[in-house]
């Protein structure tokens, strides 16, 4: 099944254009989650890369029933070495397991040949007798480079029913140093978006959707408006809701009309939100984390359905 047809089919199921990034940060997880990993492993890489873990599945199936996407971001893994490169994966499969597609946030991109490798080590290589097999459901990738940077990770997503998200206009504040700038055929963002238009058309599913997709942040609500018409066919990746300042109200501009088109990011404000009361038990983690998730999904609904663009 096209990628993007498996989002559709997901999101109508959940009710929710949500997506939960799974970025731990070891300082902040629970104290019961982190005393049970330092008694078992110490405080070292394969310590951490277990409370990771632990941590994880106790958010996906938490969010499970109310969303049906996750996002770990790789960077978060690597700074423990190959021990939170397994955690990495292993979050990736328990996804998987519990029915959530997952994308890989890693926004990688290089040049043709390493970009192939790159999309092999994400998508996987069943030719390659070697290699492990894993797989994510999509991967962000950098469009930096250009066009021959981008080829191999859009063939093999075709091929192997995957998906990706090419960032186009991210929610951090200096995202304008670069892609704002004008050139003679508009801002370096627009040329971008043009680029991944050109490359959705190659893969549209049965719900009107590509699987070459786009990254454009929530805290650019007017600029999503445009790019929304630049790239009617893609699916987006909305960043900036929640910790950045982004509500359901500055998300709207990214769906199409049918109700469908965007896909809402959050992190901290789900995974941690049992700071904001300080609780501790398994629990009270739990209910802060549902009720968080649960508040999110009613917010963005409550925007559609104010601009009539509500499927459900």
């Amino acid at each position: 099944m096209n990628f993007a047809d498996r989002i559709c089919a997901e999101i109508k199921k959940k009710q929710s254009h949500a997506v939960i990034g799974l970025d731990p940060v070891i300082e902040r997880l629970p104290a019961f989650i982190l005393d049970e990993a330092e008694q078992n492993y110490g405080k070292n890489d394969e310590g951490a890369a277990a409370a990771f873990i632990a941590f994880n599945r106790f958010i996906i199936d938490t969010v499970a029933p109310y969303v049906a996407i996750v996002k770990p971001q790789l960077a978060y893994y690597e700074v423990y070495g190959a021990a939170g490169i397994d955690a990495y994966w292993q979050t990736v499969n328990y996804a998987q397991q519990k029915g959530l597609i997952v994308i890989a946030d890693a926004k990688r991109g290089d040049i043709d040949s390493t970009a192939s490798a790159y999309a092999r080590s994400f998508f996987g290589d069943a030719s390659n007798e070697w290699q492990t097999p894993k797989k994510v459901d999509s991967l962000t990738i950098n469009p930096y480079l250009g066009a021959d940077s981008l080829e191999p990770f859009v063939e093999q997503a075709i091929a192997k029913q995957t998906g990706l998200f090419i960032l186009v206009k991210t929610s951090n504040p200096s995202s304008g140093d670069l892609q704002d700038v004008v050139t003679a055929n508009g801002t370096i963002a627009e040329q971008v978006a043009q680029l991944v238009h050109n490359y959705a058309m190659r893969d549209i599913g049965t719900s009107g959707y590509s699987s070459i997709g786009a990254v454009v942040g929530a805290t650019y609500p007017e600029e999503q408006r445009l790019f929304r018409e630049a790239m009617p066919v893609s699916l987006f990746l909305v960043p900036g809701y929640g910790t950045q300042g982004g509500t359901g109200k500055d998300i709207t501009n990214a769906f199409n009309s049918d109700g469908f088109g965007a896909l809402i990011s959050a992190s901290r404000s789900i995974i941690f939100a049992y700071e904001k009361n300080k609780v501790q038990t398994g629990e009270e983690v739990q209910l802060a984390i549902k009720n968080a998730v649960k508040a999110m999904n009613a917010d963005i609904n409550t925007a559609l359905k104010d601009v009539n663009k509500l499927y459900w």
